[in-house]
Parts: C-alpha cells; structure tokens; sequence
C-alpha cells in the first residue's frame, strides 16, 4: 500500500502493533496530511475502537497517546475435543470473562453440536455481564482438518458427519434461535481452524513472539501439529498442512487407523491407541484424557506406553524439524507429560543433524487446556481487525448509522 493510500484500518493496525501511537507518527509513518489522519482517526474513536492515553513526556508538554481499546468489543469461542467442549467469552486483549466446561460428543454429529455450543452462548454471555450485541466474531476450534476460506472440515477420521457441514451457516442459524439477532454490521463472523493450528498461535504469541518458525505437536485422541512461520499459521493448499497423525510407519502394516488406512502414526502413538493398549492389558481407558490420568498417577504400563509413543512420534519429527528447522518445538495435548516428551527427545537428538538440532528448544505446553481458546480468540481478532477488514467494517457501520 502506497503511504498517502493508508486507511483508518491501516492506521489502527500501526497503532495495535506499537509502531505509531500519536497523531505526529502517524503522519510520519504514512504521509498523510494532518486533517486526513484527524479525520481517520475520528472514524476509528466513532466506532469506539481507540482510546486516548497520555504519552510520556521528554520536557515539554506530553504527547496524546493512541491505544487500542480492547473492552468496546468481545469475541466468542469454543474448542470441540472428542467427548466435551470449552466456551469462552474473550476481550480484545485476550482477557478470559466467562468460560465453560460441558459434555458434547463430537461423533454425534454438527447439528447436535453446533446447537449446543449456541445454547451455552447466552448464558456464558450473562455470566460476563455483556450482551449478544457487542460480540464481533466467533471463533471455532476442532480436532480435524479445516478448509479456512469456507470454514468447511474436511475429511475428518474422528468426526463423523462433519466433513463438508456448513458449519458457519448453522452456527449462524442456532445463534439466531438461542441467542439473538445478527449485528449491524452484517451476518455473525464465524471462523474455524484445526485446535492445533489455534494451539500454536496462541503459545507462540504469548511465549514465543521472537521465534520465526515455530511447531506445536498436540498429542490426544489423535496427533496433529500447527505450524507458525513469521507470526502467521501454515495452513497449506487447502487446511492439510500439519496432519502429520496420517504419515505411515513402515513397520506397523497391522495398525488400523481411524481414516480407514493401515499403519498411521495415530494408530500406534495416540491417546486412542495407547488406551487400546491399557484396556487390553486389564486398565480400563476410554480416551486420551483417561491415559493423561493414569500418567498423572505414576501408573506404570501408561508410562511405559507413553515414552514408546513419544519415540514413535520423534521417529516423524526428525523429518518434520529437519525440513522446517524451528527454533521452538512444543509437545502438548493429554500425552505430553514427562514419559511421552523424554521419548520425542530420544529420537530427534538421536537421529537429527546436530545443525538442525543446535538451537532446537523442546518444550511442552504454556498456556495448557486453554490454549486453543486463547488462539481461536486471537485468530477472529487478527481477521476483522487486519486493515482491509477493518476499513469495511468501518464503512458498514458509516452505512448503519446513516440508515442505509
């Protein structure tokens, strides 16, 4: 964008990141007169998104500081694992006001699902003392493959009936009956992304804002990873990147997997495997959060599974670490405890080029159970917030007001 073609949405994203926060730097940053930035400005305090603050003074008179305001708004998100879900009501700065923990089987499909997460809305809503007509957006985590253009899933081996639902459309549909009307703006927004895409741009944002290439490997029910590269998620083509639970072992032809293959790395090394594994033995385990159980209580067969599991993830890694060389490679899920973690060590320091090992960190979750939320709130930010967004958003709201 040329400096004198910045817009209010341009603007207000060099004031959110830091690099212009008085009127003087945004002239300087953009080239715009001083009446054009005024005037700008104005449409982002009308629409309640600035606040002013009072900068720091060198000796003479301080300088009027702008500042995003993260309380004119909320957003709304929900992180679908297997067998429950979490709701939560997010400020613009990430601030949790309100959170919810229900039972929702994924595997009974959207319709069911997507009307539950609308009828949790409400009252988690009342519970933050704010109402349906400041949320912006919603943002929606689930544990499969996500085309993020049309907010479709597709093809998922543990969600059955959701691959290629509308999912935005009925969401929109079940918040119009359990909640309230549409915003002034236009149709609800509704984004949704795979949790362990969510996952690692919440932990990389909070933790690890300087690392430029950065891995989360979430290891539940089933194993998948997020990719973050220069402050932004790797989603590939069409959603695919990171599903690395579907590369095949060539020594396991016998593992049944959940997609219909043989021999998947989620068929010998996942949470669903690993609790196979115990029951079979004689420890009743239903799920992944059932082994993260057992490992918390020192059980030894579930410990003994979990290091092996972690060796045959390492085994996928040393690939992955290799071809992507990150600075940061974070375990996380119901799995990633001590056993699991000392077993992904082993094998990428065994097997890896000590290059691309050397400034390697192999770490575990930051932010634990509310990871996904934090990045689900945080992808529907960055979106309505970028400039162009923004700018149509701005205009939206100029046509509301004038009755248009």
């Amino acid at each position: 964008m040329a400096r004198n073609q910045a817009g209010a949405g341009h603007l207000l994203q060099l004031i959110r990141s830091g690099e212009a926060t008085t009127r003087g730097e945004l002239q300087q940053a953009t080239g715009l007169s001083r009446s054009t930035v005024g005037h700008r400005l104005d449409q982002l305090f009308g629409a309640g998104w600035l606040r002013g603050a009072t900068g720091t003074s060198t000796g003479g008179r301080p300088s009027a500081r702008l500042e995003f305001d993260p309380g004119h708004a909320v957003v709304l998100v929900a992180d679908l694992e297997t067998r429950h879900a979490r709701v939560a009501v997010l400020d613009l700065a990430g601030t949790v006001l309100a959170e919810h923990t229900g039972a929702l089987v994924i595997a009974d499909g959207p319709d069911i699902a997507l009307d539950r997460l609308a009828r949790w809305f409400g009252p988690l809503l009342a519970e933050a003392g704010v109402g349906a007509e400041r949320v912006c957006g919603i943002g929606l985590s689930v544990p499969g493959p996500v085309d993020w253009e049309t907010a479709r899933i597709v093809q998922p081996p543990i969600m059955p009936g959701w691959d290629s639902f509308p999912v935005r459309e009925r969401l929109r549909e079940a918040w119009a009956e359990h909640v309230g009307p549409m915003p002034t703006e236009g149709p609800l927004p509704v984004f949704v992304d795979n949790d362990a895409n969510l996952m690692a741009l919440a932990e990389q944002r909070a933790g690890h804002p300087d690392c430029s290439a950065f891995v989360l490997v979430k290891a539940s029910t089933g194993i998948g990873a997020g990719v973050v590269v220069k402050g932004e998620v790797y989603r590939g083509i069409d959603g695919g990147a990171g599903d690395i639970g579907h590369i095949r072992l060539h020594d396991r032809p016998d593992a049944l997997c959940m997609c219909g293959s043989y021999g998947c790395l989620a068929a010998v090394a996942s949470g669903r495997s690993i609790a196979s594994q115990l029951t079979a033995s004689g420890v009743p385990t239903a799920s992944g959060s059932d082994v993260r159980d057992h490992l918390a209580a020192g059980q030894p067969d579930a410990v003994r599974l979990a290091r092996e599991a972690g060796q045959r993830v390492g085994e996928v890694l040393v690939t992955v670490v290799t071809l992507l060389n990150p600075g940061v490679l974070m375990l996380s899920g119901d799995l990633a405890g001590t056993p699991f973690l000392t077993g992904v060590r082993e094998l990428i320091y065994q097997r890896a080029m000590p290059r691309t090992t050397a400034h390697l960190q192999v770490v575990t979750s930051e932010l634990g159970d509310r990871a996904a939320l934090v990045g689900a709130a945080r992808m529907v930010i960055d979106h309505l917030y970028a400039p162009d967004r923004a700018d149509a958003r701005l205009a939206a709201l100029a046509r509301s007001a004038n009755g248009v």
